[in-house]
Parts: C-alpha cells; structure tokens; sequence
C-alpha cells in the first residue's frame, strides 16, 4: 500500500507519519511534498497512491489545483486549519476533513471511513472550493483591533497590507500603525475581497494601493516592495506570478 503526504509545514507532516504508521504499519508513505508543483510533478511520473492525506492551504496555492491536473480516484483525506462548523458541512464529500492540530482519535475514524469503504470515489472539487471561498457579502469591512486597554475599529481602505511574524499575525495601516490579529493570514485572507488583497507569499497579505515597487527576479519570480515596510527581500514564486499579473490587470 501507497499514501501520499501533500503538506507544506514539516513538525504537521511529521506528525501525521506518526500517527499513520500506527494504522498503516506495512505502508510504504511517500513524501512529504509541501507544494502544487512538486505534487502534481511526481504524481503524473507514478502510479497513483492508495490514499493521499492532503493540506488544504500550500505554499503555492490551494491543492485543489493539484486534483484539476491530475485526474485521480485516489481517496483523499485532508487537513486544515478552517473552522470546524466548515470541516462538518464539508465530510459529505471525501473520506474526512482534519482540523489541525490533527486529534488522533479524528484520524482513526477516517482511516476506519477508508477501511470499511464507505467513501466516495471522487472528490467534488467544485463543492469544496464553494464551501472553502469566501461570497462577496462575507468580505469584512473591518477588522477590530486592540491597543493596550483601547479597541477600536480600522476600516478596509486604511489597511495596507496584514503580515505573519513567528506565527503572529498583524495588520498595517497605511499611515504606519501596526496591529496585532487573533487570526491566522490564513484565516484573514478568507474574510478580506480578493480584488482588493493579494497574497504575495506566506508571509504577506497585500492591499493593491499598498504595493510600492515591482522588479523582475532570478527564476522567472518577482520581488515587490511595499510602502510603509522595511522588509526587501518580499519574493512572488514563479507559480503565482500568473495570478499576480492577472490581479495587477483587473
């Protein structure tokens, strides 16, 4: 037996073969592989794995993407850090959703979906993107923040650009104020208008009027620089560049 790991943060991949080999003890896994690309890549080299335990969020993109490419029957079991009322509504459609960090009595049972074979074939990806992107009447108009004992609200059009910082996130004002977020950039990038803000990479969330400089890079990728921000060493991967362009010329 086969089971592919398609995760792009290592302590969470390195969890998940743990706890896997515990109920796959004969099992060859293979990966993990942390991007679209390098997934897609091995995929159409090989023959398709017994399962796949997918993240949901890679450094490239949605894995989505991945299955689009790559027609397969292979069942897959996915993992995420959405919230759990989402992950309930999306279990009709694949073996099971995973809420990180991942409970190992969550994992049993949808090894046990897997085993007993009471699963679906295919994946209904159409679904899945619905379920997981944001409708245009969610889009936040604001995000409440907090400064020592004050809160108060920071409207869309001052926000600049949000970052994460050794797993905290913050929100850049475009008059230089930073504060900081209870959610993950990830979970922010879902509640902000994707016309709006662009996730240039893992670190940065991007408004369009904050973006200051673009400059071609090594390898196909660009490097961007941003007002009110000292960092300039802000890269696009050649994957996203497509993307970026496209949201630059809405």
């Amino acid at each position: 037996m086969i089971i592919l790991i398609i995760e792009d943060e290592k302590p969470a991949a390195n969890l998940l073969i743990k706890l896997i080999k515990k109920h796959f003890s004969e099992a060859e896994v293979i990966g993990n592989f942390d991007s679209i690309t390098k997934s897609i890549s091995w995929l159409k080299l090989n023959p398709a794995p017994d399962l796949i335990f997918c993240d949901i969020q890679l450094a490239d993109g949605l894995s989505f993407e991945i299955f689009e490419k790559v027609k397969l029957s292979t069942p897959i079991i996915f993992t995420t850090a959405f919230d759990q009322y989402a992950i309930k509504a999306f279990q009709v459609n694949a073996i099971d959703y995973l809420l990180k960090p991942i409970d190992p009595e969550d994992l049993e049972r949808a090894v046990d979906k897997f085993k007993s074979n009471q699963i679906r074939s295919t994946i209904d990806l159409d679904v899945l993107k619905n379920l997981l992107s944001p409708k245009k009447s969610t889009f936040k108009t604001r995000f409440m923040v907090r400064y020592g004992e004050k809160i108060q609200s920071v409207p869309m059009e001052e926000i600049s650009y949000f970052f994460s910082e050794e797993r905290i996130t913050f929100l850049q004002t475009l008059d230089g104020k930073k504060y900081v977020l209870e959610s993950t950039l990830e979970q922010t990038e879902s509640l902000v208008d994707p016309s709006s803000f662009f996730r240039l990479n893992r670190k940065y969330l991007s408004s369009i009027s904050s973006i200051d400089g673009i400059f071609s890079f090594s390898n196909s990728r660009l490097k961007v620089t941003l007002k009110n921000c000292t960092d300039q060493d802000i890269l696009i991967s050649r994957e996203k560049v497509g993307d970026f362009k496209d949201w630059l010329d809405q």
